[in-house]
């Protein structure tokens, strides 16, 4: 299981940059609550990604192992995000609702772009 290691630490150095990246915007910007909502959207998106990464691990031991996985985790990533959607409605002066949206899809668009980057690559 090295290279899902492997794939979950290139993954994760992208989304700190983004993170990066939205803090900068926080401070320095008029648009508060836009970046905000996608600095919390793009955390969770983040533990998400830890989440799918660990259980994706677990089974895979567990399939050369011989035992029985009963899931990769979806109920617990949909919680985290409906945990996100409702902190954004909660507090809507402070997060703005689609950036909250658009930061819990940013893992997903990370590993596209990521995947498309190394098959390309590697097709070389």
């Amino acid at each position: 299981m090295l290279e899902i290691n492997d794939i979950f630490t290139r993954q994760r150095k992208y989304i700190f940059y983004l993170l990066s990246v939205y803090v900068l915007g926080w401070g320095f910007t008029s648009y508060k609550s836009v970046y905000l909502g996608l600095i919390l959207g793009t955390s969770l998106s983040l533990f998400n990604l830890w989440l799918l990464a660990r259980r994706t691990r677990g089974f895979g031991d567990a399939v050369l192992e011989g035992r029985r996985v009963r899931s990769l985790g979806s109920l617990s990533r949909m919680a985290s995000a409906a945990l996100a959607v409702m902190i954004a409605l909660r507090y809507p002066d402070t997060f703005h609702f689609i950036s909250v949206v658009l930061g819990l899809m940013t893992s997903y668009i990370v590993i596209m772009i990521d995947f498309l980057v190394r098959s390309i690559y590697l097709r070389r």
